[in-house]
């Protein structure tokens, strides 16, 4: 492990000369990539350093040990059991680190929350778990800007779909994707039943031209007069696109921006990144299946929440994992839960790269 870890370094330094030649730092497309491949070895090099640190003391010490002199051996000895205690920890930190990073993490995103079965009930429960993003997003200081949208008038929503902007946004929300569970008493039930409703939440990462290309041949763009509210130009004017990708049959629409060429480039990086989703979604599963991994499957029809009203009780099935903090979830403190997944996960990969 110790040579890997002296050609990081020594990679990181590579990219701190680069950093500092005058061709590259006066030149932004230069300069970029090389900071983000700098910035992403920091932790690692630093871990390292220690890491070798500690290997060099414990050199030091077993030569001691070997030596002849008697009050030197005893302080070696007293020092080389913590130190081979430290060099173990740090070894486990140094191997998730090493863990491959998925590319998609750094994107933006485009997160569509529908309601599921529970009629009025789902459609109230998929306008919480709206606000949930809404308050992370805020809490991360990420942009939350809404790209369509469709309301039931009791204050629930029947599908939304949502661009969020901001460092690392897919890499935090990624494992939120997946069939999340309600059961509470509706606020239209009188004799006090518990329902059990649902609604389904889809994290894409947000694709850029280089990631999926469209040909115009293959779209079908239809426009159409928004519904809802937004005034008179929203309503008179056929502000709305719904797009077909025809080779997939994908159908986008949007009605939400304030004009037909705004709503056309909305609908189209949504049509992208769902394209670029199942491409990634194929791949997880791939993976999943060979590595028997639960975590990131990519599998949208999986049931990974519930939260139980009545307890205050938020259950990840994925990982077995239960929290009474229900009031702090849904007003978007879910760090806990994302945490709780990224270490299972990565207990998961761990395990797959010792088979």
């Amino acid at each position: 492990m110790r040579k890997k870890i002296e050609a990081i370094i020594f990679k990181h330094d590579q990219l701190a000369e680069q950093m500092s030649n005058p061709d590259i730092y006066g030149d932004q497309s230069k300069l970029t990539p090389i900071a983000i491949e700098h910035s992403a070895l920091s932790e690692i090099v630093s871990i390292g350093k220690n890491y070798i640190s500690v290997l060099d003391q414990i050199a030091d010490d077993m030569e001691m040990i070997d030596g002849d002199d008697i009050e030197l051996k005893e302080i070696a000895q007293e020092e080389i059991g913590e130190l081979q205690t430290q060099k173990t920890k740090i070894e486990s930190e140094i191997k998730v680190l090493l863990l491959p990073k998925d590319p998609m993490d750094n994107k933006n995103l485009i997160l569509e929350i529908r309601a599921g079965t529970g009629g009025d009930e789902a459609a109230l429960f998929a306008a919480d778990l709206f606000r949930v993003y809404m308050r992370y997003s805020e809490r991360n200081n990420w942009t939350f800007k809404v790209m369509n949208s469709s309301d039931t008038g009791i204050g629930g929503m029947k599908e939304a779909i949502i661009s969020i902007q901001g460092k690392g946004a897919f890499g935090m929300l990624k494992y939120e994707s997946g069939v999340h569970r309600v059961q509470r008493v509706p606020k239209t039930e009188t004799s006090g039943r518990v329902h059990t409703s649902a609604a389904t939440v889809a994290v894409m990462p947000e694709a850029e031209d280089v990631d999926v290309e469209i040909l115009d041949v293959d779209l079908k763009i239809d426009t159409y007069r928004a519904s809802g509210a937004g005034g008179q130009h929203v309503n008179k004017t056929e502000s709305a696109i719904r797009i077909t990708h025809m080779p997939t049959g994908l159908v986008v629409t949007c009605q939400d921006q304030s004009s037909q060429h705004k709503n056309r480039g909305a609908a189209l990086k949504v049509l992208k990144s769902r394209m670029l989703a199942a491409e990634q979604e194929k791949a997880s599963a791939e993976r999943a299946a060979e590595r028997r991994i639960l975590v990131s499957s990519g599998d949208r029809s999986a049931k990974i929440r519930t939260y139980n009203f009545s307890q205050g009780r938020v259950t990840d099935h994925r990982i077995n994992f239960t929290t009474y903090r229900l009031n702090e979830i849904l007003d978007g403190d879910i760090t806990e839960l994302i945490e709780q997944l990224k270490m299972a996960e990565q207990q998961e990969l761990l395990a797959a790269e010792m088979e």
